[in-house]
């Protein structure tokens, strides 16, 4: 969540990142510091009658000292009433406290000045591109191709789950492990700390991403046990630190993670989810990123270049796109997309996204470093997908079919 005292000095600064998202509404900018103000103003009259309290108190012991019981009698009863107007002075700001933090839960991140304004995705901008996008010519859709040699099973899935809950058969579970563990060992070899993170995470580690409040519709819950399965590893990843001072000399820390996903994707329809395009349960790797303000957008870069040079090794055309601001989403201020070249359906499939959330994060998680002097200061947070694994797969059987009917895939890959 943003700094209150940034939302005080910035507020117009604030209302407009928030309508460069989207966000018509912007009156919870006024509402936060409406609320802010009030939690001030009780505190500091709380604050006030708690020190007069404490001095009538000691006054109490003197006046009894001198044998004044009357006068002593007269300021413990006014002790009292100050204690009782003191308890409904904590209550209402505590009441202003809460309300005041669900607010600044509820605004959106300002987007860096270096995104791109705009509403729709036609305004994301292309920043770079490799390798050329293959002609559809025999090239047929990846469900095809899995449905003739039985690699992945969607109607077994549906009987046994539902939609978007596919069982991998033999080679397809294959290509699936193969994949994953190529990507960790290149995420190694890139300086990233593999970690087997848990599937499912409470309420607060879903809150310190900001999953919770904006994508509650989007996350399947376990009621009984208060979990969220995770949509993605950088909610287990990135609270890994959560409450923690780190040492600013560790700074940049880089995690890994492979694990399963869960999204609701709700609302999703039509030829967009056909196939791998769009799954409930998928499984991705996941990098992360904890470092120093000063060179979080030089780490964005190199988290994209680390992303892309995924696609290169496969072998796959892809573009990146740096997001406008309406296609950002609620807790970046930053992000690309890699988007991989699909011949059999002759469209671009996004793989990856690759964020910084700067102190977006980790202010509501506590993650700080100390720096040289000695002063604890909040981390920046970065993430991106490394790969997601569905529409790699869908790409590499499109990309690699031959005229015959075959998939002949890198060595490397079996």
């Amino acid at each position: 969540m943003l700094d209150i005292h940034f939302i005080k000095e910035n507020p117009d600064a604030v209302k407009a990142g928030m309508r460069a998202k989207g966000e018509t509404d912007t009156t919870l900018v006024d509402q936060v510091l409406q609320v802010d103000e009030t939690w001030r103003r009780l505190k500091s009259e709380g604050d006030q009658l708690r020190a007069d309290a404490n001095a009538q108190a000691k006054d109490v012991g003197r006046l009894m000292g001198q044998g004044k019981k009357d006068e002593a009698q007269a300021l413990i009863a006014s002790t009292g009433v100050m204690k009782e107007r003191l308890k409904e002075l904590e209550a209402a700001a505590a009441e202003a406290e809460a309300r005041r933090t669900d607010l600044l839960l509820r605004i959106p991140n300002v987007p860096h000045p270096s995104a791109p304004v705009g509403a729709t995705p036609d305004e994301n901008v292309t920043v770079r591109t490799w390798g050329e996008p293959l002609p559809q010519e025999w090239r047929r859709p990846h469900w095809d191709i899995v449905a003739e040699y039985g690699w992945i099973d969607f109607e077994r899935g549906v009987k046994v789950t539902g939609a978007g809950f596919p069982f991998y058969v033999g080679f397809g579970a294959k290509l699936q492990r193969r994949l994953i563990q190529f990507f960790l060992d290149r995420a190694g070899e890139n300086g990233y700390v593999e970690l087997q993170a848990p599937y499912f995470v409470n309420e607060d580690s879903a809150r310190g991403t900001g999953q919770i409040p904006d994508k509650e519709d989007q996350m399947y819950e376990a009621p009984r046990d208060g979990f969220y399965a995770i949509p993605t590893a950088e909610v287990p990843v990135t609270n890994f630190h959560r409450d923690e001072i780190l040492d600013g000399k560790a700074l940049p820390i880089r995690y890994a993670a492979h694990t399963p996903c869960w999204r609701r994707e709700a609302g999703s329809y039509g030829k967009d989810v056909r196939g791998l395009n769009r799954l409930h349960q998928f499984d991705k790797v996941e990098l992360v990123k904890l470092v120093h303000p000063d060179t979080s957008y030089d780490e964005l870069e190199s988290l994209r270049r680390d992303a892309e040079g995924l696609l290169e090794a496969l072998g796959l055309p892809y573009r990146t796109l740096l997001m406008c601001t309406g296609d950002m989403g609620f807790t970046q201020t930053k992000k690309y997309d890699l988007e991989v070249w699909a011949p059999g359906q002759q469209r671009w499939l996004e793989v990856s996204s690759c964020s910084n959330f700067e102190t977006f994060q980790s202010r509501r998680m506590g993650i700080r470093f100390r720096g040289e002097d000695g002063k604890p200061r909040l981390v920046h947070t970065l993430n991106g997908s490394g790969l997601a694994l569905p529409r790699v797969m869908a790409a590499l059987l499109e990309t690699y079919q031959q005229p015959d009917g075959r998939v002949v895939l890198p060595d490397f890959l079996g």
